[in-house]
């Protein structure tokens, strides 16, 4: 249904028409940015500058109208004079708030002492036909009337950043770690290389995939859920040093930590353990804090996180002690479930082997795990691709690292003996048989990988989305994925 403010604008779209002034242009050449001309000028200086942006704010004042253009750097003020514009001043009369414009002219100081760009070139690039939820700002400096319902600004993205420069920042910010991530890892050695989204058997973490039909083999397909089976193929075949910053997919819930397509940086290193990874990694996260914040402090969620290396390191199994007050090397499931029960987790009863290790970990041990910290060593159900810890038949060589809480990155030392790869698989069919759902399948083509000989490895996934929540001090996962995944409206 058009309101009555669409309405007014298409009223005024058909007039422009009638004026025979195109409403959607084709290009504009610009000469440079709003805030670069208004940081460089000296009074004096009669250049004429060529910007464009939005219009985001207008005055109108019969024969004069003062109006703010935003374009990628900021604002800059806009004098409109109908003396110098003649007949294109009639244009002025027919913009509205968010309409993209052109303009050319020379800058100038304003009795109030703001940098303004006198317009003698008036070009309209694009006519705003709904109203952008810009707002007003009262007499008191506070905005009315912006775009504030967090799940219509993730469903209008487009609105969102056209409203709100702050969100705009985040996703520069994002872009920032991704490049640094890409940087720390090829200044390493490390090749950057495309592995299949599309696999036949998913595999390399736990959880349910999407699942889709590809008519021209007649077969099922899935959506991967992690990189790390095929970034290890690359492994076996001679290429030592791999990484790769992609989508993966998970068929689950949404909420603050979790959104069904994310993106994971994960690499991979032959001849390295999970020790050496753990000293990467934790050099790539303080070494991004200090590039995205310049520092390695932050305040977050009212506490003071330290980035300083090296990281605390903790026990899994101590952890579980202390926070739970379970033994994970004696206790028995029903022990772990009346854990669960005592916290008031719904259906703990459904939980079963690795599982409700997992879940005993989660409720007890994960929001204790503030600061910067890695957990090593967890239980080898828990990790069927990662190798036995030295010395230990019960534990593995795996470590997780949590800040405020949650899990930002996953590590091990991989598993390459083929035939113990094998029995961890057919392991994880007995807990798929008893009623885990995301427990691993047999791979066999990765087994036959194994097979030629993967040399000792070390890997890492890192959530590309979670740290950058961090270090952008966003609480909702969606804040810092363009489109996120919605209810369908």
């Amino acid at each position: 249904m058009t309101t009555f403010v669409e309405a007014a604008r298409r009223e005024k779209l058909e007039e422009l028409a009638r004026k025979g002034v195109p409403a959607f242009a084709y290009r504009f050449d610009r000469s440079g940015h709003a805030q670069p001309a208004v940081q460089g000028f000296k009074d004096g200086d009669e250049t004429v500058h060529r910007l464009a942006g939005r219009l985001v704010l207008m005055r109108g004042m019969g024969k004069t109208t003062f109006a703010h253009l935003e374009d990628a750097s900021g604002k800059i003020q806009l004098y409109f004079k109908s003396d110098l514009l003649g007949e294109r001043y009639e244009i002025v009369k027919l913009l509205d708030l968010g309409d993209v414009v052109g303009v050319a002219g020379p800058l100038f100081t304003t009795k109030t002492g703001e940098v303004t760009l006198r317009v003698e070139e008036l070009t309209l690039l694009a006519k705003s036909l709904r109203p952008l939820p810009l707002g007003k700002e009262d007499a008191q400096g506070v905005r009315h009337g912006e775009l504030t319902d967090p799940e219509l600004r993730a469903r209008q993205r487009y609105a969102d950043l056209a409203a709100h420069p702050e969100a705009r920042a985040v996703f520069h910010t994002r872009a920032r770690v991704v490049s640094y991530v890409r940087r720390f890892l090829d200044g390493r050695g490390y090749l950057e290389v495309e592995t299949p989204v599309l696999q036949p058997l998913y595999g390399g973490a736990a959880a349910t995939p999407f699942t889709t039909f590809y008519e021209a083999l007649d077969a099922t397909f899935y959506l991967r859920i992690a990189d790390e089976l095929y970034l290890k193929r690359c492994i076996v075949g001679g290429l030592e040093k791999v990484y790769e910053i992609g989508h993966d997919f998970r068929n689950e819930g949404v909420d603050r930590w979790h959104n069904p397509e994310f993106t994971m940086a994960e690499w991979y290193e032959a001849y390295a353990d999970y020790e050496d990874m753990l000293n990467l990694t934790e050099a790539m996260v303080a070494g991004a804090a200090i590039e995205v914040t310049g520092s390695e402090t932050l305040e977050r969620g009212g506490a003071a996180l330290s980035f300083t290396r090296p990281f605390a390191r903790r026990d899994f199994y101590e952890l579980v002690q202390e926070t739970a007050g379970v033994d994970l090397a004696t206790a028995d499931e029903g022990a772990l479930r009346r854990a669960l029960k005592r916290k008031g987790v719904p259906d703990a009863d459904q939980y079963s082997g690795a599982r409700l290790m997992d879940e005993v970990f989660k409720t007890f041990a994960e929001p204790t795990l503030i600061q910067p910290t890695f957990v090593m060593n967890h239980p080898v159900a828990l990790s069927p691709l990662a190798k036995r810890k030295r010395g230990n038949d019960t534990r593995v060589e795996r470590w997780e690292l949590f800040i405020q809480g949650r899990e930002i990155a996953n590590a091990f030392s991989e598993l390459n003996d083929p035939d113990e790869q094998r029995r961890r698989f057919e392991e994880q069919v007995r807990f798929r048989e008893r009623g885990d759902s995301e427990a691993h399948q047999i791979d066999e083509d990765y087994l036959r990988a194994l097979e030629y000989g993967m040399p000792p490895t070390g890997g890492v996934g890192l959530g590309i989305d979670r740290l950058v929540m961090l270090l952008t001090d966003r609480t909702n996962i969606r804040d810092v994925i363009l489109f996120p995944m919605l209810r369908p409206e």
